[in-house]
């Protein structure tokens, strides 16, 4: 899960790193009363989880509490890279003598942790590393010793950070490691990490995503989530235990296990481009139950979502035999039928493995008209493509 910045520069305030003091505002009458709060000059930046909103405009100074309406009236609205301006943030503004780059992420290639710090902060770090890769230092981390003095002092030493302000960074960096682990975050990023005038080190951006897997332990990060921005179907997939992501496609697909739903995802686009270029409309894991009622869940998700025009079931039998599948797609059907769910969209099912053969033979006794039960993956895909062409 992304932050905004707002949430971002909350979270490092509560374990202590330096922040300028602000706040959030999703009226431009909010942004006079932080700014008056706040006293002095301000700045008012743009909250969307995208990159470039300076050079979009979304960021501006305001040297009093009517500017600061001006320019909350200016920014909130505003697209920036498709992306609806809803909240500004309001902060006191620093005088910056020297911009650095500074984050902590999870890095699944090496199956570690990484530091990246640059003495060149302020800009793209992806432009800075490819045109000036020496100015970039990559440090590994190892999560049974993470980042203490010594690994901070390291990190400042590589990156090259200045004599005046390494007692500084190296104190953040310390810091911003016990937030990046206690927040379960896969990315903390700082840029600017700025050194002021007064030659104070403040983080003037907060990028932050935290681990959704990690959810459980954390209650307080469900008010982090924008209930604006979240699919409908997707929350309420989420509230019966799915995992469901919604696509932009014509194709429902349910499977079991995110390996097979992958595939079955690759095949179905494969299978689309020979028919109108219709794709799949989601990514549905059921997981390794195939009772009536997850079956029955999983399609009404399905079965909800307007773009869908035909619904591809692709099972392969494990620890849950087909004819289990195959029993809780029949009585699925019957119970969204009892619930008064309309339930006209063809399914195309592919039953494979342990007790393959009962469960065909389940649902052809079951004789549902909606069923279309095809035996591989492949030619079941090119059925579902096809009728989904045919429904658009």
């Amino acid at each position: 899960m992304d932050l905004y910045e707002y949430q971002g520069r909350e979270l490092f305030e509560r374990h202590g790193l330096p922040v300028l003091a602000g706040g959030v505002a999703t009226t431009p009458e909010e942004a006079r009363a932080i700014a008056d709060r706040l006293g002095g000059r301000v700045v008012v930046k743009a909250q969307v989880k995208v990159g470039g909103r300076g050079k979009a405009g979304g960021v501006k100074l305001a040297d009093n509490p009517e500017e600061a309406v001006a320019r909350a009236t200016d920014i909130l609205g505003m697209d920036i890279k498709g992306h609806t301006v809803h909240k500004v943030m309001i902060t006191v503004t620093a005088e910056i003598a020297e911009e650095y780059y500074l984050s902590y992420l999870l890095d699944r290639a090496n199956r570690t942790f990484l530091c990246i710090a640059s003495v060149a902060g302020g800009m793209d770090i992806e432009q800075v590393a490819a045109e000036t890769p020496e100015r970039v230092a990559k440090i590994a981390i190892d999560p049974n010793v993470g980042v203490d003095l010594d690994k901070a002092n390291e990190i400042v030493a590589t990156a090259k950070f200045p004599a005046a302000v390494a007692d500084q960074i190296a104190g953040i960096a310390v810091v911003l490691w016990r937030a990046f682990v206690a927040e379960d975050a896969t990315l903390v990023e700082v840029n600017p990490l700025a050194r002021t005038a007064k030659g104070d080190v403040l983080l003037l951006d907060a990028k932050v995503t935290l681990d959704e897997n990690a959810g459980f332990r954390h209650p307080d990060h469900e008010a982090l989530v924008d209930q604006g921005s979240v699919d409908p179907l997707e929350q309420r997939a989420k509230e019966k235990d799915l995992n469901y992501v919604k696509l932009d496609g014509e194709v429902g697909i349910i499977g079991n296990g995110a390996g097979l739903v992958m595939s079955t995802l690759d095949v179905v686009a494969y299978a689309g481009e020979r028919h109108g270029g219709v794709k799949p409309a989601n990514f549905l894991d059921i997981g390794g139950g195939a009772s009536a009622a997850v079956m029955a869940n999983g399609l009404e998700i399905v079965l909800s979502d307007p773009s869908v025009k035909s619904v591809f079931v692709n099972v392969f039998g494990g620890i849950t035999a087909c004819d289990e599948v195959a029993n809780g797609i029949v009585q699925a059907l019957a119970l969204l039928t009892e619930r008064g769910e309309q339930v006209d969209k063809p399914l195309v099912v592919r039953l494979d493995g342990n007790n393959a053969e009962a469960g065909r033979a389940i649902l052809d006794a079951a004789a549902n008209p909606l069923v279309q039960r095809v035996d591989t993956m492949d030619g079941a895909a090119e059925r579902a493509a096809e009728l989904a062409a045919a429904g658009v």
